[in-house]
């Protein structure tokens, strides 16, 4: 039975939701109906580790993830964990390393489909020429994540 957890978050409130199995989805929500509390250990595992990421004290995510998603997602997005903290890559380099170069486009609908913000980090894909390109959350978002990971990122190494 899946519950779910409100966060608030220093860009608006963060929903999450959770199973046995893990973390199933963490979306930015306008408003939420979701308690801020759970006795479910993903969820306040999550909700610990967000915490602590927008307090700049963490750089990885150690969760369950159980998205649902077909083979190819779940491939894009492990390729997407891959992307180190503070650092960017493009939709082609996705592709690249998935050994699929004319999957340009199909790595692009598998990220704008991640179900796990900032977890599975969509935000750190950009365009090939350096360009901000969408994010679920909102570019204001995308670009205050990155920003975010470029100031912390260099006092934690």
């Amino acid at each position: 039975m899946q519950q779910q957890l409100q966060l608030p978050s220093p860009l608006g409130l963060i929903e999450i939701t959770a199973s046995e199995q893990g973390i199933h989805s963490i979306y930015f929500v306008d408003h939420s109906d979701a308690p801020s509390q759970s006795n479910q250990p993903a969820l306040q595992q999550c909700q610990q580790q967000l915490t602590d990421y927008f307090a700049g004290k963490r750089q990885q995510f150690d969760l369950p993830l159980a998205a649902s998603g077909t083979a190819f997602q779940q491939q894009v997005w492990a390729a997407l964990c891959t992307i180190g903290y503070g650092q960017t890559c493009s939709y082609g380099d996705i592709a690249l390393q998935l050994q699929n170069p004319k999957a340009v486009r199909a790595v692009g609908a598998a990220n704008g489909r991640n179900p796990l913000s900032i977890v599975v980090p969509c935000h750190r894909v950009i365009g090939a020429n350096g360009s901000l390109t969408g994010y679920a959350g909102g570019l204001a978002r995308k670009l205050w994540l990155l920003q975010h990971e470029q100031n912390y990122g260099f006092a934690l190494r």
